[in-house]
């Protein structure tokens, strides 16, 4: 936890540095297209307004010691507080992660115990080559394809926003409704992953001596399987869950912009295109902390998975 302070103060001073070196100018969407001259006055005021014309540590300077006092700015776009606008997003961005968390877990925990006990049978083989397909495959162009055939073509799954006018259905439902695709792409990927890592810790774990010892003194299978294997062949996927959330969040930003769902990587997609630089720093350090929160859980649970640890004791 002490480390997660220096962590994410490093994360903001290089997010601050990459953001305003980047091309572009938060002023460019004030300027007026039918006077270039008074543009330029015009553009001038509005960067001494907005801070912008400052030295890139006077401008970082000035943001930490607002985030330090819980204030992530005002957006340059519309001046509504970033931090009122993340929220209004977080709910969005963490049912999907969450949803796509859970089907990944339900059905490649599964398939990476039967892979592992039915080891080169042809239904491994089967669900080995399909993980090798999902491991390969992009999220964004199989969201793409999914867009086609399932919302274009079949007209199965809308891919409008949440509660729009195209259903009149109850907002949980509708809710329901809208996430289905963009969930399912977006654990297309974590079960191939899943599935991999649960097989290979499986196969690990059967042929260790405890495993040997129990089946000597005929403990059913099912039992020596689900009760003694399964839980210390969790703990990789524990680890991995971990290290995957950045990607999560990557990936989602991106199903999130194909699939119009309003979280908050759709959110940081329409920031970096106006160089909303308040927002996209509010965006990136909450995702930061969300990630470190995260990989902590992850830890945790490392405890709750396996008795054998205990933090803090020697």
């Amino acid at each position: 936890m002490l480390q997660m302070i220096p962590l994410l103060f490093i994360i903001s001073i290089v997010s601050f540095l990459l953001m305003t070196m980047a091309p572009g100018d938060p002023t460019a969407m004030f300027q007026n297209p039918e006077s270039v001259k008074s543009g330029k006055q015009d553009l001038t005021a509005i960067r001494e307004k907005l801070g912008v014309d400052k030295p890139i540590y006077v401008q970082y300077e000035k943001w930490m010691k607002l985030v330090l006092q819980g204030d992530l700015g005002y957006s340059f776009q519309d001046g509504r507080p970033v931090l009122q606008k993340i929220v209004e997003r977080i709910p969005a961005t963490l049912i999907l992660m969450g949803t796509a968390i859970l089907i990944s877990f339900l059905i490649a925990i599964p398939i990476g115990i039967y892979s592992a006990v039915r080891q080169y049978s042809p239904l491994d083989n089967t669900f080995t080559f399909l993980s090798f397909l999902g491991i390969s495959i992009p999220s964004f162009f199989f969201g793409l394809m999914v867009m086609l055939v399932f919302s274009l073509k079949l007209g199965w799954f809308p891919v409008s926003n949440m509660t729009s006018d195209e259903t009149n259905l109850p907002n949980s439902v509708d809710i329901l409704y809208h996430l289905i695709l963009p969930a399912s792409v977006l654990a297309f990927g974590l079960v191939a992953q899943y599935a991999r890592y649960m097989r290979s810790s499986m196969l690990e774990v059967i042929h260790q001596d405890y495993i040997r010892t129990a089946r000597a003194k005929g403990v059913a299978e099912g039992k020596v399987i689900f009760k003694h294997a399964v839980r210390n062949a969790m703990l990789p996927i524990i680890t991995l869950l971990g290290f995957q959330l950045p990607h999560l969040f990557g990936g989602a930003l991106i199903i999130e912009q194909i699939f119009a769902w309003p979280g908050m990587g759709r959110l940081a997609i329409g920031s970096i295109f106006v160089r909303d630089y308040q927002v996209i720093m509010g965006v990136t350090m909450v995702t930061a902390l969300l990630v470190v929160i995260g990989n902590l859980i992850a830890d945790i649970l490392y405890a709750v998975v396996d008795p054998r640890i205990q933090y803090g004791k020697t």
